[in-house]
């Protein structure tokens, strides 16, 4: 279990993550949404260890993150940023090889490569493997991505927008194994998504912000309703559902 305490984050004099306290429970999928600016790379970045909080906690265990050794915590808690940029030429290969860092410490033993095999097969890279990053199409290279993270072996796995710039095909194939990470790996993923639709069908719980704030927090069904979408977003936003789903219709709404 994550415990996030009080967590504050000023830039300037703007608070931009302002006392926010939320639980992440293991075994989900935990959204965060909110609009932009609401602090949810932030926050994410704090419970991660990038960047330090000015005030509150982050208790992993029921102990600060801040007592962890990095290499420990490196085995219990990875993130995949927004951005990714690496200097170095690298195959789909080499890349998933750096999540086993924290065990090998850059000496691969035949079980790092085991984790290496299993997280390359995970997501469909096989055929891909020996190829440079630089040879991949967007979604493709967001895979080689999650798939290092995955190699890694945290039980618990934060990832900031990691649908940036995919289209709806390779959207719909990240979130459909993210969620078998969590029901087949029993992994706990935190993700930052701004699609609310797909927030609403393969999340267990929602966090949603707005100025830094907590706005809302709880199980996805009691969250992805018109009038909690409307303190959220300054939106009507109706809800359908369609095959269980709750799909919000936010395309035409009044604003």
């Amino acid at each position: 279990m994550i415990e996030i305490k009080g967590l504050t984050k000023v830039f300037g004099k703007t608070p931009v993550v302002d006392d926010v306290t939320v639980t992440i429970y293991p075994g989900t999928i935990t959204s965060f949404i909110g609009p932009n600016g609401a602090g949810k790379s932030t926050l994410l970045s704090m419970v991660s260890r990038l960047i330090e909080a000015d005030s509150g906690e982050v208790l992993l265990d029921r102990n600060n993150i801040k007592k962890w050794k990095s290499s420990e915590f490196a085995k219990r808690v990875s993130i995949l940023k927004q951005s990714n940029h690496i200097n170095v030429r690298l195959t789909v290969r080499e890349l998933v090889s750096f999540g086993r860092y924290p065990y090998s410490k850059g000496r691969l033993t035949p079980e790092d490569e085991r984790f290496v095999d299993q997280a390359i097969d995970y997501m469909n890279l096989r055929d891909m493997q020996d190829k440079y990053l630089d040879q991949l199409s967007g979604g493709q290279k967001q895979r080689a991505f999650i798939a290092m993270v995955i190699a890694q072996d945290t039980d618990y796995i934060l990832l900031d927008e990691p649908l940036n710039n995919l289209d709806m095909k390779h959207s719909v194939q990240i979130m459909k194994i993210l969620r078998k990470l969590v029901d087949e790996m029993n992994k706990t993923v935190v993700v930052v998504l701004h699609d609310i639709n797909f927030a609403s069908v393969y999340s267990d719980r929602i966090v949603a912000l707005k100025n830094g704030k907590l706005v809302k927090d709880g199980p996805t069904q009691e969250i992805i309703q018109t009038d909690s979408l409307r303190e959220i977003y300054d939106m009507e936003i109706p809800v359908q559902v369609q095959d269980g789903c709750r799909i919000c219709v936010y395309f035409n709404s009044h604003i």
